[in-house]
């Protein structure tokens, strides 16, 4: 088939380098974002996605939004047998999703009907999934609603982050993506569609959403913090200051400490949570680089009883 790919952050570049290795499929343009502002000078840089097309030689097509007239008639040009979708990041309108005769379809990295929406992998996560997946399904106008293709899945170990996670689906993921689009042009696949039940929302992880409540079970800690790491990044305030928490571990053998309350060993620095202490193994002092959390106790001079998310963010 000929294919026009659409997807735009690093996860979605497994999927394009499946698909132009396969030698199948044409992958005769890509669609990506445009360039977005980006480092300290704020300079503009091509998606991840546009930049292995370019590498490829592929056309790159970068529409403000994908109701604009000129992507669209460039669209009908090309005329697609398939769009191929990961992570692209826009709305697409029905007159675009048209235009391909096996429409598009889209690589979600859950196992639908479960968590539709913008961060399914952050909220596995946080939900404390034991197993999760992606799958190929295509766009309709709704939500994450259409039927599926296929799926694969993986299991969600004790220490992932979603960052982890989601690197071992973008490479599981582009091999069933290969795969459905050859299901399709032999038409030995076809859609099934979603089960009305078991349906769950992912909506995009706030800043808020990210912030520890210590006064939440440890095992809520945990998962938060796993879970949005590495974006938007969880986060608490200490001395007036947010504090970013990179990386936590569960520590069921101290119960003595109260909500937020923080304790210094020599190695080590526990915080105290609704049931038991966690480490703080890694963090981010605002303004800083990451760090171990006992060089940042250290550092700080921890006095006793002092705690976390005591006070307001200056």
């Amino acid at each position: 088939m000929k294919l026009v790919f659409a997807g735009t952050p690093e996860v979605a570049v497994p999927a394009l380098d499946a698909l132009i290795a396969s030698g199948r499929h044409e992958v005769a343009a890509v669609v990506t974002r445009p360039d977005a502002p980006a480092g300290r000078g704020r300079r503009l840089v091509a998606s991840p996605v546009a930049e292995r097309a370019a590498e490829a030689g592929i056309e790159v097509l970068k529409p403000v939004k994908p109701r604009d007239e000129q992507f669209l008639a460039r669209l009908r040009e090309i005329a697609p047998d398939c769009c191929p979708v990961v992570a692209y990041g826009a709305l697409l309108p029905k007159v675009a999703l048209d235009i391909p005769a096996h429409g598009w379809v889209n690589l979600h990295f859950s196992l639908l009907p479960a968590w539709r929406g913008a961060a399914p992998v952050q909220h596995a996560v946080m939900a404390g999934d034991e197993i999760t997946g992606a799958a190929t399904f295509l766009i309709e106008e709704g939500l994450d609603s259409g039927p599926v293709y296929g799926t694969v899945t993986e299991e969600v170990r004790p220490t992932d982050t979603s960052g982890d996670l989601l690197t071992r689906l973008a490479f599981a993921g582009s091999g069933l993506l290969a795969a459905t689009m050859d299901g399709i042009e032999d038409g030995s696949l076809k859609a099934v569609p979603q089960p009305a039940d078991g349906i769950s929302l992912a909506p995009k992880i706030t800043v808020e959403m990210a912030h520890i409540d210590w006064a939440a079970p440890a095992l809520r800690v945990d998962r938060v913090v796993r879970g949005c790491t590495p974006a938007p990044g969880a986060w608490t305030v200490f001395r007036g200051e947010r504090l970013k928490l990179i990386q936590a571990a569960l520590v069921t053998d101290r119960t003595d400490l109260a909500p937020g309350e923080l304790s210094v060993a020599k190695n080590n620095v526990y915080v105290g949570t609704g049931s038991h202490a966690v480490e703080l193994l890694w963090v981010q002092p605002q303004g800083k680089k990451p760090m171990r959390g006992a060089d940042w106790a250290r550092g700080v001079r921890i006095a006793p009883g002092e705690r976390l998310g005591a006070a307001d963010v200056r």
